[in-house]
């Protein structure tokens, strides 16, 4: 049991010199944590209600995501370092289960 934690931003917001979806993937690979996916969304808004997309000429607005499988730890260690750094990025936490297929068992409600 862990937690799926996502972030959201826009591929023209930058931190460190790079893309903060970018920054956050590899501060999650430096800090451990088993792996992150950057998503590049075709279209979306936030708080500002202020519609963003991704065009041909330009993807300096285009919405994207960060996700990744974590343990509670990992999680904090995380959003320790991003507090570290004076970020603030939207995000959704949620629990979940996650492990690699060929491992799981089955529960008392899955019989094989």
């Amino acid at each position: 049991m862990g937690y799926k934690l996502t972030f959201y931003t826009q591929q023209d917001r930058r931190h460190r010199g790079q893309s903060l979806g970018k920054w956050l993937v590899h501060t999650a690979r430096d800090l451990g944590i088993g792996g992150a996916t950057l998503i590049g969304a075709a279209e979306g808004f936030g708080h500002d209600k202020k519609l963003r997309a991704a065009s041909f000429f330009e993807l300096a607005d285009q919405p994207i995501e960060v996700t990744m499988a974590l343990s509670a730890e990992e999680a904090e260690r995380l959003f320790t370092r991003i507090s570290s750094e004076g970020l603030n990025i939207f995000y959704v936490l949620s629990p979940i289960e996650y492990g690699m297929s060929a491992e799981r068992r089955p529960g008392p409600s899955q019989k094989s």
